[in-house]
């Protein structure tokens, strides 16, 4: 292997190869010989292809003569709030979509988080029962 060879280049004509195109070493000539191959891109339209230009939910954007003869909105009139009822509808259904979003815990990973939490929770009782017995003592001894 030479020092050409490892550096990405190919020599031309050597040594088995038909005088087909050598393969492409760096990133920038395989992009290159792929443009040449098919359309760049996905704004290329593909022959034959019956697609739109814009997206499923793209609207279609209206003429600006129809734009020029509305009234523009006023910033400070604040939009009407839905009823009480369809408020909490929405509030409700939007809290349940982000339940589903969740990844709940399986039953071996409860049981793992709850033996942490409870180990805790005694450690922490008998820290601060430690530290309220040693002042008492410590105040008792001072006052006492």
């Amino acid at each position: 292997m030479s020092d050409s060879d490892a550096s990405g280049e190919h020599e031309q004509g050597g040594p088995g190869e038909s005088g087909a195109e050598s393969r492409p070493s760096a990133a920038a000539a395989r992009r290159e010989r792929r443009g040449t191959a098919r359309p760049a891109g996905k704004s290329a339209a593909r022959p034959g292809s019956t697609r739109p230009s814009g997206k499923a939910g793209d609207k279609v954007a209206k003429p600006a003569a129809d734009a020029k003869g509305t009234p523009t909105p006023k910033r400070d009139q604040k939009p009407k709030k839905a009823s009480v009822l369809a408020r909490i509808v929405r509030f409700v259904r939007e809290v349940w979509a982000e339940l589903r979003k969740v990844i709940w815990p399986n039953r071996k990973q409860m049981v793992t988080y709850t033996a942490v939490v409870l180990v805790f929770v005694v450690f922490m009782v008998a820290l601060v029962s430690g530290l309220d017995l040693g002042f008492k003592q410590l105040v008792g001894l001072v006052f006492g």
